[in-house]
């Protein structure tokens, strides 16, 4: 099964549940999404999720000056946000679940 239409569907859930416990910047976004076995997330789609995210209100931005490079912009759940990672949460679980029974062998009758 490919991977990645999968996660195109889950992308904003994954990046709203990686911003759940702490704040980040895009790069370090990616790093935990590939930690946590999002292997195949591209960076683009991260930054375009990222973007997305912000202008549907969701997020929050600030810039912190950086003396080793470029500042880095990083990005914060709002109060909006933490509400559609709930109620997105919710859809995803009920979603898992009904596949998983789906998928359950069932015992020979």
């Amino acid at each position: 099964m490919d991977t990645t239409q999968l996660l195109k569907g889950v992308l904003d859930l994954a990046v709203l549940a990686a911003l759940r416990d702490e704040d980040g910047y895009g790069y370090d976004i990616l790093r935990r999404l590939r930690g946590a076995g999002l292997e195949e997330v591209g960076d683009a789609s991260v930054y375009g999720t990222l973007r997305r995210l912000f202008n549907a209100g969701f997020l929050n931005t600030y810039v912190v000056p950086s003396d080793e490079g470029p500042h880095r912009k990083y990005y914060a759940l709002n109060a909006s946000g933490r509400a559609e990672l709930q109620r997105s949460g919710k859809i995803w679980h009920g979603f898992a679940t009904t596949m998983d029974d789906l998928l359950r062998e069932r015992g020979a009758a």
